[in-house]
């Protein structure tokens, strides 16, 4: 399937079963080396395997291992799309968190960074922009569900410790937005660079997550 096939099967939000023999198709060809790309370890903790990123629109298939590292971002895991997000959720459970934000110079909570990449480099840049942030909505998406997130929307992802998840993500960029994240005040440039595995560690990773979705279609 391609993009407009994948979105319309997510929007449907009913867990389409389509997009889960999609899924093992597609990983099962990366797995055998038909299909060539490298996975990447991604600095908020999860795997990417970018099934296609040639145009605007992206699709990614992303696993939370179980054995998945702890991670501490260089500014915070609060951060926002320069896209716009539809995701199915194949197996496990994702917990978003929507932050509210409002600008305030008169007591901010954090600084607004830019996130500038430039192939496996993030550079993370202060803005002038001083914001308060809090918690707003808490949302729960188990095996089958789908979810959107907008562009500029500030969240968290994250999966509960020791357990899984598999999704697949759609994004389709948004003129004029960028990549953010909520930042200490001090507003200093900071570094991430993304790790790409090789071709061994990419087929396994793909050959396990294929394995997993196929247990629980």
């Amino acid at each position: 399937m391609n993009y407009p096939e994948l979105y319309q099967e997510i929007g449907r939000g009913t867990g389409s079963r389509r997009v889960h023999a999609w899924v093992i198709d597609v990983l099962t060809e990366i797995a055998d080396g038909r299909r060539h790309l490298r996975a990447v370890r991604h600095p908020l903790g999860f795997i990417c395997l970018p099934i296609d990123r040639s145009g605007e629109d992206g699709i990614c298939v992303h696993l939370w291992a179980a054995d998945r590292p702890a991670v501490t971002p260089v500014t915070s895991g609060m951060h926002s799309h320069s896209w716009d997000l539809l995701s199915q959720v194949l197996y496990g459970e994702v917990r978003n968190e929507i932050i509210e934000v409002t600008e305030s110079a008169v007591e901010p909570t954090h600084r607004v960074h830019e996130v500038h990449s430039r192939g496996d480099l993030d550079e993370i840049r202060p803005t002038p922009r001083l914001v308060r942030a809090r918690l707003g909505a808490v949302e729960r998406h188990s095996a089958g569900a789908s979810y959107t997130l907008s562009a500029g929307s500030f969240h968290t992802s994250e999966v509960p410790d020791g357990a899984e998840a598999v999704t697949v993500a759609l994004g389709r960029t948004a003129p004029g937005a960028h990549d953010l994240s909520l930042g200490p005040l001090h507003g200093r440039v900071e570094r991430s660079r993304r790790v790409r595995c090789d071709a061994a560690e990419t087929a396994r990773a793909a050959r396990g997550i294929a394995e997993r979705v196929a247990a629980h279609a």
